[in-house]
């Protein structure tokens, strides 16, 4: 097992699709609002949820799609964070989206190294539908921490539950793709 190299694969193809549809669609997310794309978090990730349960799905969308999708709202929601926003200008040249997507894999994969240090892995005995919950859990805190505007007393922020949210994600697909094999 060597998780690096897992990792970075996931993000790989996470990257790969988030660039294809940047040139397909341009930044046209732009004009979603950080509590937008919590929401279309929300949504895929109540979806894997909803699969889950019932053992079955009727719409062919894989499950591994979603995490994906999980992954790249994530990074769109923390460039939204940190990027100006203004709706006469939604237009980022695909360069400087590039820069910001990789930006924010390279945060992510450096919290999943000093995390994997502390917890030794644990997320590899874990049940990819308690991944799923965590990932709702940390969804609902999101909205939480929006409905306070941003303000926290205690806890993380919530570019800090993104990216809990993207390696949650990657190391749901990692063991999805370890199932198959």
């Amino acid at each position: 097992m060597n998780t690096n190299k897992q990792f970075q694969t996931v993000l790989d193809q996470c990257e790969d699709i988030f660039l294809k549809k940047t040139k397909d669609y341009g930044t046209a997310w732009r004009i979603l609002r950080p509590s937008s794309l919590t929401d279309q978090l929300y949504i895929k990730a109540k979806r894997i949820r909803s699969i889950q349960e019932k053992g079955e799905q009727k719409i062919e969308d894989s499950v591994d799609l979603d995490f994906v999708g999980l992954i790249n709202y994530s990074i769109m929601a923390i460039i939204q964070l940190e990027s100006e926003f203004s709706e006469d200008d939604l237009h980022m040249d695909y360069e400087e989206v590039s820069a910001l997507y990789k930006k924010q894999r390279e945060t992510a994969f450096k919290l999943m190294n000093d995390k994997n240090h502390d917890y030794g892995e644990a997320w590899r005995d874990m049940r990819i539908s308690s991944i799923t919950d965590l990932i709702l859990m940390k969804l609902l805190r999101i909205k939480q921490i929006e409905e306070n505007e941003g303000n926290t007393i205690i806890s993380e922020g919530l570019d800090a539950n993104y990216l809990d949210i993207i390696n949650y994600a990657v190391f749901a697909i990692i063991l999805l793709e370890e199932l198959k094999n």
